[in-house]
């Protein structure tokens, strides 16, 4: 997440749009003395509204992360988004998988304007340009292995995993010159999912959602956030959705690589090429006909040439690399 300059003054994020309970929700989780003195958007979301917001109190100065559900349709599941995130960050606290420490939770709005959760602020920030595209692949590859590996008691794993579209849900490009290509892909989903080894699943892994530091040689994940989605499932999936959006942010090439770094930083995949496919194309049929729901926060975080004539066009050369390679 990125902050939004424009928004300095902690009337700007929290009392002007009518946030006087959130604030005072806020306030009582704090350490005795501290205030809240700015609140600031951060930039790069899509389900939720994001705010750092400033503490000040007798120790000095210290940053915490606001997440809030606006939007009708996640203002709808927000108790059960919520609550699963809170559920997994406390999880996660003992880990070592660089994840925000829960504060407090309203996952039904009970106390705040709106759903809210509360957590600390991580460090680093979301990096979308090409440059340095294929060092961070392998970081990714390798923090998401860490979060495959684990280890949650039967009791306190996640939801199944849930497909995010369906054969009767996709929507094909208008202007494609393939349709029999994307028919094709359609048919393939139309299957049931293949047999697999289930795992803990961040599930929505992508780099929107991973934090980094330093530079060239020295970068290196600082933060993985955005954890309402976690699951139980196959590996595979994660993989399948990271490979979408490398290739949407970089093209086809690094898309189909990533899988491959996975593997070679330790994972294990399905070991039959129609399950490759499967998996691959559940998750890029989601994002057709143009990746809108991912390529406004990107453009916000400033990959505005990732026009949707741009993104449809390297979703649909993935998906025909994609039948190319496991087909």
């Amino acid at each position: 997440m990125i902050k939004d300059e424009g928004s300095g003054r902690a009337g700007d994020g929290l009392e002007a749009r009518g946030w006087g309970a959130t604030r005072s929700w806020v306030e009582k989780r704090l350490a005795p003395g501290e205030r809240i003195v700015a609140a600031e958007r951060l930039r790069g979301g899509w389900t939720s509204h994001m705010r750092r917001l400033r503490i000040s109190g007798p120790d000095g100065q210290r940053a915490l992360v606001l997440r809030s559900f606006e939007k009708p349709f996640y203002l709808r599941h927000a108790d059960g988004l919520l609550s699963r995130e809170a559920t997994v960050l406390r999880l996660l606290a003992d880990t070592g998988v660089p994840a925000a420490g829960l504060v407090d939770v309203d996952p039904s709005g009970t106390h705040c304007g709106h759903p809210s959760l509360l957590m600390s602020l991580l460090p680093g920030s979301v990096r979308l340009d090409d440059r340095g595209a294929e060092r961070r692949a392998d970081l990714l590859a390798a923090q998401l292995l860490r979060v495959h590996r684990i280890e949650v008691p039967a009791a306190a794993r996640p939801r199944t995993w849930q497909a995010w579209t369906s054969p009767e849900r996709v929507t094909l490009p208008e202007s494609t010159a393939r349709p029999e290509l994307w028919h094709r892909a359609v048919d393939v989903i139309r299957q049931d999912p293949p047999r697999h080894r289930p795992c803990f699943l961040h599930r929505d892994f992508h780099p929107g959602n991973v934090l980094f530091e330093g530079d060239g040689n020295d970068v290196r994940v600082s933060g993985v956030v955005d954890w309402v989605e976690t699951s139980w499932g196959p590996a595979d999936l994660d993989v399948a959705h990271c490979s979408t959006a490398l290739t949407l942010l970089h093209g086809v090439p690094l898309g189909m690589s990533f899988a491959d770094r996975y593997l070679a930083a330790g994972g294990q995949l399905a070991d039959r090429s129609a399950a490759h496919l499967y998996w691959r194309l559940i998750d890029a049929l989601a994002f057709a006909p143009d990746a809108e729901k991912v390529a406004v926060p990107w453009h916000e975080l400033g990959r505005t040439d990732l026009t949707p004539t741009v993104l449809t066009s390297r979703l649909e050369d993935y998906i025909a690399a994609l039948f190319e390679r496991y087909a």
